[in-house]
């Protein structure tokens, strides 16, 4: 049974992650990555893997599978902006 903090984190999780969707679409069908910031992507995803390391710690499935789902995403956006600049 799911508790309200539960369901809370989950539309939570489901929100901020899904909000990076658009970006990596956007960036894998027009194949353009020049207007996003390659140190903004290291910083979020050192912030991500910080979370999922402290979802760890606490033992939290939510905090983990939301954050590496969203590392996942970022890293996405990391290996096209890579791809793209050389």
């Amino acid at each position: 049974m799911s508790t309200f903090a539960t369901v809370v984190g989950l539309a939570a999780a489901v929100c901020t992650t899904g909000a990076n969707l658009p970006q990596l679409k956007k960036a894998w069908t027009r194949g353009q990555t020049d207007d996003i910031s390659m140190n903004m992507l290291w910083v979020l995803a050192s912030g991500l893997a910080l979370w999922v390391t402290y979802g760890v710690l606490q033992k939290d499935i939510v905090i983990i599978l939301a954050n590496a789902i969203s590392l996942a995403l970022i890293s996405g956006l990391v290996w096209l902006k890579l791809q793209t600049s050389s």
